[in-house]
């Protein structure tokens, strides 16, 4: 387990040095000098050529990039362009935000796409069967964008049921602590906040699970058909053994394989993903962090915030890799 873990890490290094190269050249392909977006349309060409000088964007691009490579190996992320602080410093709070959301969201899809994979499958050919699947296919279709804002209109605007946009109440702001806002107010005992951060997460929070719940379900009951169909399971209920333990203990375990891989994948999407969501609900994360970045083309911003989110990626993935083994014995990594 632990050579594997070591041969997984080391095969990250050339992946995420790939990926900082192709972002690299790809933003500088961007229309635009960062300085003339600093200074504004009316500064003149004198103090743009300075700014672009200080900011060193006059060099060569591979000295530009290997400086940046150079930082990275030293733990600095760089500076951004627009704020003046450091990258390192500033983009843990969208970070937090984002995987907040995101959790919240892959809770949401687990819960309820799983379950409804599983009873699909019992109820193979049911109303409940052919009910779920087309949920799931228009759960698959329908954009986010739309969803969201049918949601702030439905919930919000007319029934005024949740708020619509934000984290947090911005007459009692949340006291960040670890930046991730429900762990916060549990931590002051501030359980009034901890209500309003939960209902705001509510509307985002099922928009950006809608897709990874109907992938889900719909993964679920394929691999739970193919299990349900095996001797042990029919030999599980010739005993008499009660239908939840059949599922759970006997089906779902030798299901779950191709399950955890969506799951893994989706949640590294959603991560990366968020940006329409977090623009619909003005949720300050990561997406919007780095798109409001790519507006003010911010470099050290833009490469910086999606090799953390490329990174998480990889971690994520690697995480489902090592439960493989936790869930089925059988697998080995040697």
């Amino acid at each position: 387990m632990i050579n594997y873990m070591g041969k997984r890490l080391l095969q990250l290094v050339p992946v995420l040095l790939g990926m900082t190269f192709i972002v690299f050249m790809l933003i500088r392909a961007i229309p635009g000098n960062p300085a003339q977006v600093i200074l504004g349309q009316l500064a003149t060409k004198e103090a743009v050529a300075a700014l672009t000088e200080s900011l060193g964007l006059n060099k060569p691009w591979y000295t530009q990039y290997f400086n940046y490579l150079a930082g990275i190996f030293q733990g600095d992320l760089g500076v951004s362009l627009r704020t003046k602080v450091p990258v390192s410093q500033e983009i843990f709070p969208y970070l937090a935000a984002t995987a907040e959301l995101a959790l919240f969201a892959m809770i949401i899809a687990i819960i309820i796409g799983v379950n409804a994979g599983i009873i699909s499958a019992w109820f193979q050919n049911s109303w409940f069967d052919y009910l779920a699947m087309v949920i799931a296919l228009i759960g698959v279709s329908v954009p986010i964008f739309w969803l969201g804002l049918m949601e702030q209109w439905v919930f919000g605007n007319q029934l005024g049921w949740l708020p619509t946009s934000g984290r947090a109440d911005v007459r009692d702001p949340v006291t960040a602590i670890t930046h991730f806002y429900l762990v916060d107010t549990l931590l002051q005992g501030r359980f009034d906040q901890f209500i309003e951060v939960l209902k705001r997460l509510i509307l985002p929070g099922i928009a950006l699970a809608t897709i990874p719940m109907a992938i889900i379900a719909r993964i679920t009951r394929s691999s739970m058909l193919e299990v349900m169909r095996s001797d042990y399971v029919r030999t599980a209920r010739a005993k008499g053994q009660k239908m939840f333990i059949v599922i759970y203990k006997h089906a779902l375990k030798n299901a779950i394989i191709p399950v955890l891989t969506v799951i893994g994948l989706q949640t590294g999407l959603l991560l990366g993903g968020a940006i329409l969501t977090e623009t619909i609900f003005s949720w300050p994360g990561i997406g919007r962090y780095i798109y409001d970045a790519i507006g003010f083309r911010d470099y050290p911003v833009i490469q910086s915030g999606i090799l953390v989110v490329a990174f998480i990626f990889i971690m994520i993935n690697l995480i489902v890799d090592l439960l493989y083994s936790v869930v089925d014995p059988r697998i080995k990594y040697k």
